[in-house]
């Protein structure tokens, strides 16, 4: 257990800490909340004895270890495998404590592969998950973990969400992921005016109890002001009668215990809202059998033929009014995909039609690529904005996202990670479009503007694709995903619960997958708790018959499966030849009206434009028929898989 008892900090006028005071007791996960800058990090470097107390005391057990997550990098091994196992103590079970080892590198991403390469070759996001897999073996009795999912994808997240429930010593955890937090903690502790607060709950449970601390606070400083001013005018009133002069003097020590007059101070949220341009018509593109893979680039630049496939003919339609998410694991293609819908790359085969009236805005991954680092922020959102007569909008735009008053006249280039992201939104907020792309649009964000994120996405009219591993922007957001697993990139018609719940993570469903309880590594369950006990694995049979095996038996399952699967797909494809029909009709109405209206033919304008109410009524109902037959086909298809 760690105890922080009345501990004060600061940074030269910039108070972060003052009397603060948190015990994290046995067996404790605490998770520590707070708006960015509020000194979260600062803590964990006091804890650590990187920073100094300006007063107060942090105590800690003797002998007490305690586990940190490095951002630096200090491989000092061959291999990925050797430099995880370098934390491990030696004892007579090593062989076992091998394979807990592998199990936590497997639990975080790495495949048998990566297993072998040097540290030194893997990718900055990697070398910090090696890292994470040390402290995690290691077996501290407290673990330090400052932002631990910023470099995981979703199936990484889920996997150490688990064990992180199992662990049975003490975890400190700072993340902006609420979700995270809440499946992981036990108590949730907040950095709120300098002070510390800690709850038995989730993060809602302790914004509640600080809501309402807020309330009693404020009204009773509003009564000691108004009996202040009282005592005032009374002591105004008897000041120079010196009959009085005891009383006075009692009242003038009464009002100066009371308040000082100022008010509590509110800390600001994020506050906006996308601006939607109007999309008239369904569909807004069309994605038909897109394959892409960058090149293979030898040490003279040159291309020297094409790295894997990235995408492999992928076919989708998006529409007004969609909420895509696109999931999977890091590095197989689903920022790529983003790319290729915005043109800043174009497929190696198929192709992406564009409805002419789509406006689209990108919030990408990479920042600082979209933003001129020499411009102030007010100019950098100033240039956003077409319309010369707007520009004025910008200082307006750039206050919506905490940059107010000189903060405005700040070069991107000294701007933080979040302060830069803010400024893309505030980009994004001075011109309208009716689809949003958005990648990884959380990251460098706290959880009060991730908040405000969401609801703006819930309250956006148009069209959003975004790129998350939030799966608490997911279950507000979704209702239609593309998923990257299993080595392919698939639609499916749903939200994240219901792929959850129907298809899973293909990682998630293998023996000793990370959706286990136990960590299976050959005949050794690596359970949470420390213990290891041998046994074999029960492997469930698979839907889908093998031939080898029985022949028969997967003639007769294609068979039915062709049975329930081809009508659903013909009748999906008769309902797109009427729309493509009906549209064009529509088109044709459309013509003849306008001819109509130039001629001043009355009669005709009212016979076309109940053909046009008739045709508009039932292009809604053949989408409406599409939408269904189409989630019927690919329920069917999970029904029957391949």
């Amino acid at each position: 257990m760690i105890q922080v008892q009345n501990v004060s900090k600061s940074f030269g006028e910039q108070v972060l800490l003052d009397g603060a005071s948190m015990l994290v007791g046995d067996h404790e996960r605490v998770g520590l909340v707070g708006r960015n800058g509020c000194g979260k990090s600062t803590l964990f470097k006091m804890i650590l004895g990187q920073e100094c107390i300006d007063g107060g005391s942090i105590d800690i057990p003797k002998n007490y270890t305690i586990g940190y997550l490095q951002q630096h990098i200090n491989f000092k091994h061959p291999t990925v495998h050797e430099e995880a196992c370098s934390v491990l103590k030696p004892n007579e079970d090593g062989w076992i404590e091998e394979h807990k080892v592998e199990a936590i590198l497997f639990g975080l991403g790495f495949d048998e592969e990566s297993m072998h390469k040097s540290p030194m070759l893997l990718s900055g996001g990697f070398q910090i998950r090696l890292n994470l897999a040390k402290v995690l073996a290691s077996e501290p009795d407290m673990l330090l973990l400052d932002e631990p999912t910023n470099y995981l994808d979703i199936v990484s997240m889920r996997w150490l969400s688990r064990f992180l429930r199992a662990w049975k010593g003490e975890v400190l955890l700072i993340t902006h992921d609420h979700h995270f937090m809440d499946e992981v903690c036990t108590h949730t502790v907040g950095i709120h005016r300098h002070k510390m607060r800690k709850v038995k709950g989730t993060v809602e449970k302790l914004r509640e109890t600080i809501a309402e601390e807020e309330e009693v606070a404020q009204r009773t400083q509003e009564n000691e002001q108004r009996k202040k001013e009282q005592l005032e005018r009374v002591i105004e009133r008897f000041r120079y009668k010196a009959a009085k002069a005891a009383m006075v003097q009692s009242k003038i020590k009464a009002a100066a215990k009371l308040a000082n007059g100022e008010r509590l101070s509110h800390e600001r949220n994020l506050d906006f809202s996308f601006t939607e341009t109007p999309f008239p018509g369904k569909r807004m593109l069309q994605i038909k059998g897109i394959s892409f893979a960058y090149p293979n680039r030898g040490d003279d630049g040159t291309v020297q033929g094409m790295g894997p496939e990235l995408i492999t003919d992928l076919t989708m339609e998006v529409f007004k009014g969609d909420r895509i998410a696109v999931i999977g694991p890091n590095g197989r293609g689903k920022t790529t995909l983003l790319n290729l819908i915005a043109k800043e790359l174009q497929p190696t085969a198929g192709e992406i039609s564009y409805n002419p009236n789509l406006q689209i805005n990108y919030f990408g991954q990479t920042n600082i690529n979209r933003l001129n680092l020499d411009n102030t922020v007010e100019e950098e959102i100033a240039s956003a904005i077409e319309e010369v007569s707007q520009k004025s909008r910008a200082r307006g735009l750039a206050g919506l996202m905490m940059f107010s008053g000189d903060a405005a006249l700040k070069k991107v280039k000294v701007l933080s990670g979040g302060e830069r992201s803010r400024v893309l939104l505030g980009k994004i907020l001075a011109s309208a479009c009716n689809m949003l792309l958005l990648d990884e649009p959380t990251n460098h964000l706290d959880m009060e503007s991730i908040e405000s994120l969401i609801d703006a996405l819930e309250d956006y009219e148009g069209t959003a694709m975004v790129v998350t591993h939030d799966e608490e922007l997911l279950h507000a957001f979704a209702n239609r995903l593309v998923v990257f697993d299993g080595g392919t990139c698939r639609i499916f018609e749903g939200t994240y619960a219901d792929f959850l719940e129907k298809v899973g993570w293909a990682s998630e469903k293998k023996p000793g997958g990370s959706n286990s309880a136990n960590i299976k590594v050959s005949n050794i369950d690596v359970k949470g708790d420390g213990n290891s006990t041998s046994g074999d694995s029960a492997v469930g049979a698979s839907p889908v018959p093998r031939a080898k095996e029985d022949r028969k038996a997967r003639a007769d399952y294609i068979a039915e499966r062709s049975k329930v699967i081809k009508p659903l797909e013909k009748k999906l494809a008769n309902l797109e030849a009427e729309i493509a029909k009906a549209e064009a009709l529509g088109g044709e109405l459309e013509a003849k009206l306008v001819t109509a209206s130039e001629s001043g033919d009355g009669n005709a304008i009212t016979a076309i434009a109940k053909d046009m109410d008739d045709n508009k009524k039932k292009v809604d109902q053949l989408y409406e028929d599409w939408e269904k037959t189409t989630a019927e086909l690919e329920a069917a298809k999970d029904k029957y898989p391949i």
